[in-house]
């Protein structure tokens, strides 16, 4: 029986919560813009405070270099944006790109001239976190913290309606302003080649394919000549190049930050949607009398839910089968397969394919991340083990992109590179 009309009205609001399908995350128990975060970019912080770390300023590119080597984030992994879609969008233009860096946790984001870099880090308890950092050249420069301005355009539908990463395919004018009117595109893995990177810069070879890059839209009319920005290898016709720290924008780097940005957004989300059942469970345990450590059927059901989407976003389910073969301009696509662990026949979840579609082995190389290791055991466990059955599984419904030997390959490696999966005892859980 309910105690009080207060406990009723959390237990309304819980469930239109659940309803809708969204975690409310700036209260509890996610508290995402109070709760302490131990990301990348805040163990760094933490070294500069206490004088165990220092960040060289350069007189051109300001704190970049040095952030990129502190935080490990590889220049080959550049990408060039001219549309007017972020926070210094008056530094940024088709003649002045906005160039932006990542690994497979942090995002940089600099602008020529810009007032601050702009750092966007995945911890593994409370997903994207948003930082920035003064171009001034001071004893010691501090990253300064978000507080809920990014979430503006960093929490919605398009972020899976979590504090998130998106990547925005538009239609820019000759300024990069995005003519709003005629849409615009969230970019995935699973988009229509001719439907990316709209705003962008891209070089590298894709064959019959055409996509959105390297043009704006002429006159009043959104409309981009795809063939003109197809297979462009040089960038130096668009913009002085010399003033970046690289002269590309590599295609396959592209590739995988569309991959990267959704696959951490399922992860965060699963890690939210957790919490938040548990946390009402527990709620209603109380209200209802219930054994403490009692979990609902409800929220057995929601976290189970939040598994299938990881497994979607990891196995790559509806991925764009490519038509053509693609080749990047730049070292980004060895020095990112160097970077992963290899099983005992030297194959990684980060070979790629590129000829039909972008990985070799399609199983996510974020399942080693710290994020994916930060998952409530709850839903990691049910992702491990449904992952195993998949893999196992004769059956192909749902995952008919994955052939028999593709299958068992991903399995052997994993098996070979990720210690949780060759130790845990998990119970098979079949597929609904």
């Amino acid at each position: 029986m309910f105690r009080n009309s207060s406990l009723i009205a959390l237990a309304l609001v819980w469930s239109a919560s659940a309803t809708h399908g969204q975690v409310e995350f700036e209260r509890a128990p996610i508290d995402y813009l109070n709760a302490e975060v131990n990301d990348a970019v805040a163990e760094l912080e933490a070294q500069l405070a206490a004088g165990e770390h220092q960040l060289e300023y350069d007189p051109e590119f300001g704190y970049l270099k040095s952030v990129l080597a502190a935080l490990d984030v590889p220049e080959s992994s550049q990408t060039l944006v001219f549309s007017k879609t972020s926070l210094q969008l008056h530094r940024i233009s088709p003649r002045r790109p906005r160039s932006l860096y990542f690994n497979d946790n942090v995002y940089v984001g600099y602008c020529q001239k810009g007032d601050v870099l702009e750092i966007a880090a995945t911890d593994a308890k409370q997903g994207a976190t948003f930082y920035t950092l003064k171009q001034e050249e001071v004893g010691t420069p501090k990253f300064v913290r978000d507080r809920g301005s990014c979430l503006t355009c960093h929490a919605s539908s398009k972020t899976q309606n979590v504090p998130g990463y998106l990547v925005r395919s538009v239609f820019p004018d000759v300024s990069g302003r995005p003519k709003f009117g005629s849409g615009t595109y969230n970019t995935t893995h699973r988009s229509k080649f001719e439907d990316r990177w709209g705003g962008w810069y891209v070089s590298g070879q894709h064959g019959s394919m055409r996509h959105m890059g390297n043009e704006t839209c002429k006159g009043r009319d959104a409309e981009i000549d795809r063939e003109a920005g197809a297979n462009d290898m040089d960038l130096t016709d668009n913009f002085d190049t010399r003033t970046y720290l690289t002269p590309h924008s590599d295609i396959v780097a592209l590739m995988v930050l569309e991959h990267q940005a959704q696959m951490h957004n399922a992860i965060a989300a699963a890690n939210y949607e957790t919490r938040a059942a548990l946390h009402q469970s527990l709620t209603m345990n109380e209200i209802l009398d219930r054994p403490a450590g009692f979990v609902s059927d409800s929220a057995r059901r929601r976290i189970a839910k939040s598994a299938d989407r990881v497994l979607e976003h990891l196995l790559f389910c509806d991925e764009f089968q490519l038509q053509d073969r693609v080749r990047g301009s730049s070292s980004f696509a060895q020095d990112f397969a160097d970077r992963g662990p290899r099983d005992s026949q030297g194959r990684s979840l980060r070979d790629f394919d590129l000829e039909h579609r972008l990985f070799k082995y399609p199983c996510s190389y974020l399942i080693y991340s710290d994020a994916f290791a930060g998952l409530p055991d709850e839903v990691r466990t049910i992702v491990l083990a449904k992952l195993i059955d998949i893999l196992k599984s004769e059956e192909t419904e749902g995952f008919e992109h994955l052939s028999k030997e593709t299958r068992r390959e991903i399995l052997e490696i994993l098996k070979d590179t990720l210690p949780e999966l060759r130790q845990a005892q998990l119970v098979s859980v079949a597929r609904p």
